[in-house]
């Protein structure tokens, strides 16, 4: 019997995997990776290793999540070890819960690599600390889409009232009705929001406004996922700290020169 490995690819950064998950996979026989990691992570897996992509679009999912839960019980009972590389963190809406879950029905040995949240990692590469001593205590990560069919079960009022910082992953095509809830339960229109577009890569893109403007900012500027979505007077720190969109235009202004 082989083993399966969970790991967190990390936000897109390829630096920022962890050791642990690197390691894995090095020594992976079969990897199955996700849309949104960094496939310059895949240069490091063995040459025979079985590379297996299984990520998914809006509307379009290469492996449906069964498929995905099957093979890797397949390849396991075949004695591999197997990767299971997801972007961010594998227990951060990942799924990895449900993989998981399947794994120990059929009796198969995993481990759990965590990786670098995405809500977390973007905000920083954006200069926003998701915590602050004067402007933040609680943060709540939040889902910006549900599975269809679901009944609305996103605890508004609480989020509104209770949380300091709300972190929304693929939050754009729903943000004016995710917007409008929260003004509806009683977060200020005015409210500072950002949104971090492919966050921690070179391509990296940030817009900021209000709860009010939010949704209009981001059509105008096309902004779509993978996007994460920063609500709270955090946001304002981004004016002093914002480092890493600094640190592109002085690099893309120094090749210019060259």
């Amino acid at each position: 019997m082989g083993k399966v490995y969970l790991v967190g690819a990390g936000p897109g950064d390829p630096e920022l995997i962890t050791v642990k998950g690197l390691k894995c996979i090095q020594q992976a026989d079969v990897i199955l990776y996700d849309r949104l990691i960094n496939e310059d992570l895949l240069a490091y897996a063995k040459p025979d290793a079985e590379l297996i992509f299984c990520g998914k679009l809006p509307g379009y999912h290469a492996m449906q999540q069964e498929t995905i839960n099957r093979s890797l019980v397949l390849h396991a009972k075949k004695g591999k070890t197997v990767v299971r590389l997801k972007g961010g963190d594998p227990f951060v809406f990942g799924r990895g819960g449900e993989e998981a879950e399947a794994l120990v029905q059929h009796g198969i040995e995993f481990e759990i690599v965590p990786g670098v949240t995405s809500a977390i990692a973007a905000a920083a590469y954006a200069g926003i600390p998701v915590t602050h001593r004067e402007f933040s205590s609680s943060v709540a990560f939040v889902t910006g889409h549900r599975r269809d069919g679901t009944r609305e079960d996103i605890k508004w009022e609480s989020l509104a009232k209770g949380i300091d910082t709300i972190a929304i992953y693929m939050g754009v095509h729903n943000l004016p009705y995710i917007c409008g809830q929260l003004m509806k339960y009683g977060k200020a229109p005015d409210t500072p929001t950002a949104i971090i577009q492919w966050g921690t890569t070179s391509i990296q893109r940030t817009v900021t406004g209000t709860l009010a403007t939010i949704a209009a900012i981001a059509a105008k500027e096309r902004i779509e996922n993978p996007s994460m979505v920063i609500i709270g007077d955090v946001v304002r720190l981004r004016a002093n700290i914002q480092w890493f969109e600094r640190l592109l235009s002085s690099s893309a202004a120094a090749g210019a020169t060259s």
